[in-house]
């Protein structure tokens, strides 16, 4: 993306993105809005897992005074009642070296548990079964119990949660809530069909009843904007009577959709099976920067949707959002939030190199070098610090920021006079024949979550306006002065394109699926974080291998004689072997194709055929054929910006 220029004072930006401290809860500066009907028991949870390898590695944390504390302690005096910790089987190579995310084994989780239980706080015990990450793409068995069969495993996973939870009633660890699995969408612990899956499940709440009878038992899952999908794990555990009290959720909102769709799903499941409902994990960047030399998982750009600033005031905001959701729109079901790794941050390194012996040496990074012993494809390859540091509720020096008040300020409210907080992105697309216009005024957000229109200046010139028409399709950033406060807008610059609804935008039916294998999902979805342009893309996505193969394709009428190319962009992952392809008919004949392939995550491809010859009234279709064997199981993918454009 090219940067266009605008200068802005270091001051501004340090107001932007620097937190304001203040020595006393009533003289915060944090606009709450106390939540209603709130329980005494509600759970404000953070997930801390990582906490005793950044500890290890150098890093220090402060109360609101600038005094160097003990993190339980100040967690709790801001109102979080319950710490939640992930525990791996065994995170580390034959030599004895860590994965990373914390090394996060038994006898860390137990430490964690100890110290929170001394701080009066209880403890959410996060079983992945796994010796590493697992979440909706990855659900590895440990290497002790790769080769054994389902008989075996299950007797694994009781012994293995049950050792661990005498171990930490051995040690005194007040216990309130067990995970029995992490985001287990259709896999837990390499087991793919839920007829196994159940028996996993089964044994993990058999051992939590026997050890701590009084504790909890949650499944975790993730996607909640896939309601049919979450319905359809509800089904499954009631048909196969798994033994559990809360039907757990992740909710990141910038992937995870609406607040109206996260209580509809929460609340009709609650209804239907009689469980508690929470959401297990959320968290919300506080500024877009990076602090540790290591990519994070959100930054700015327009890519992702932005309900709230990102801002210490607009982490509070969607915190408090999201808890007001669970507690008074679920039906009475909803229990609790955790904030997850609100502590994560940089290790405190001037360079990539110096982070990254600690990374390696105390896990605490993501992951480190190490971890290619167990998960090569992903982690042995990508490794690195932390990708959230952004969204923790610390500065990169381990001082609070004003959004971790907002726990306990929730209970109480805390409804000041409300100030401008930052001001809402723009977002735009130009015809590079068309005169492009930049609004006039943009929206502040204020600390109570209203908005104001304000007028804007932007640093925008004739020359910049000439060289975005003459260098043909990019991105821009154009930048201005809004209230004192810098304005960003995103224009996307585009060559007239003979295609309608070139990014799927309308929906209207101008593009045709078809499934030519047992495709699951094949449909036009809105989700930006998945798009490229807009926030519509089309969808595919199936759980059984060999089972996706289909096109897609638009028929364009009245095309002018001459020539012409076609563009499209796919990205997607767990493809396995591949035929995907961008392809052209002219009067029923093929007349051109290019390549195209899916790899990972927001890694898109994109191929332009050659230039083909249209005559005058021909019958012209455009598509994108896609057959994927899929990597151990089905395959998924994002399709966007298809473009028909003349050539010379």
């Amino acid at each position: 993306m090219k940067l266009l220029r605008v200068i802005l004072a270091a001051a501004l930006l340090a107001s932007l993105l620097l937190p304001s401290f203040a020595s006393a809860q009533e003289g915060s500066s944090l606009y709450v809005k106390k939540v209603e009907n709130l329980p005494e028991d509600f759970i404000f949870g953070m997930d801390i897992s990582s906490v005793l390898a950044e500890e290890k590695s150098g890093v220090r944390y402060y109360d609101f005074d600038g005094k160097e504390t003990d993190l339980f302690r100040l967690l709790a005096d801001s109102g979080i009642n319950t710490i939640r910790v992930r525990v791996w089987n065994h995170p580390y190579d034959k030599d004895g070296n860590g994965y990373g995310g914390g090394n996060c084994d038994i006898g860390a989780a137990t430490e964690i548990g100890r110290r929170a239980t001394e701080n009066g706080m209880r403890l959410l015990v996060d079983f992945h079964y796994s010796d590493f990450w697992a979440d909706p793409g990855k659900q590895m068995p440990p290497l002790a119990w790769k080769d054994m069969a389902i008989e075996e495993k299950t007797e694994a996973v009781y012994q293995y949660t049950k050792d661990c939870l005498e171990q930490m009633k051995a040690a005194g660890v007040d216990v309130c809530m067990v995970q029995v699995g992490n985001e287990t969408n259709q896999y837990l612990c390499g087991e793919k069909i839920w007829f196994n899956i159940q028996y996993l499940m089964q044994a993990g709440a058999k051992a939590t009843r026997e050890v701590y009878p009084d504790a909890l038992v949650a499944l975790h899952f993730a996607n909640p904007e896939k309601a049919d999908s979450y319905l359809t794990y509800a089904r499954k555990m009631e048909y196969y009577q798994v033994d559990y009290d809360v039907f757990a959720t992740s909710y990141y909102p910038y992937w995870h959709g609406t607040l109206e769709n996260l209580s509809q799903v929460l609340s009709e499941i609650a209804s239907a099976y009689g469980k508690k409902v929470m959401v297990m994990e959320t968290s919300y960047a506080y500024t877009a920067e990076d602090t540790d030399f290591s990519a994070n998982t959100i930054g700015d750009g327009g890519g992702i949707i932005k309900d709230y600033p990102f801002t210490p005031q607009g982490q509070a905001n969607c915190l408090r959002a999201i808890t007001d959701t669970v507690a008074n729109r679920t039906g009475g079901a909803g229990i609790g939030v955790v904030y997850w790794e609100g502590a994560w941050i940089t290790v405190g390194g001037a360079s990539w190199e110096e982070n990254h012996e600690k990374w390696e040496k105390y896990g605490s990074g993501w992951a480190s070098s190490y971890a290619a012993a167990y998960d090569p494809a992903d982690a042995g390859k990508y490794y690195g610090g932390s990708a959230v540091d952004n969204q923790a509720l610390f500065d990169a020096q381990g001082h609070p920021l004003e959004s971790l008040r907002v726990f306990s300020l929730m209970r109480t409210g805390n409804e000041i006079a409300p100030t401008a907080d930052a001001l809402e992105d723009v977002s735009l697309i130009c015809d590079l024949n068309a005169p492009l216009s930049l609004p006039a005024a943009v929206n502040a957000v204020m600390t109570d979550d209203s908005r104001q229109a304000i007028p804007v200046s932007w640093d925008f010139t004739e020359e910049m306006d000439r060289q975005m028409h003459d260098s043909g399709p990019e991105k821009y950033e154009i930048r201005g002065l809004a209230g004192g406060m810098e304005a960003k807008c995103f224009v996307s610059m585009v060559e007239y394109n003979y295609l309608a609804d070139y990014s799927f935008e309308e929906n209207s039916g101008a593009w045709t699926f078809t499934d030519l294998g047992h495709t699951d999902e094949l449909k036009i979805e809105d989700k930006k974080s998945d798009s490229l342009t807009g926030t519509r893309h089309a969808h595919f996505w199936s759980a059984a291998r060999d089972s996706v193969e289909f096109t897609l394709e638009q028929q364009v009428k009245d095309l002018p004689e001459g020539n012409y190319r076609f563009t499209v962009s796919i990205m997607g992952g767990d493809g396995g072997d591949t035929d995907i392809y961008a392809y052209v008919r002219v009067n029923g004949e093929i007349a051109a194709t290019a390549p195209l392939t899916i790899t990972y995550y927001n890694d898109w491809h994109t191929a332009s055929t050659p230039a083909f010859s249209a005559p005058a009234g021909a019958e012209v279709t455009v598509g994108v054929y896609v057959k994927c064997q899929g990597a151990g199981n089905g395959a998924w993918g994002k399709i966007d910006d298809a473009m028909l454009n003349s050539v010379r």
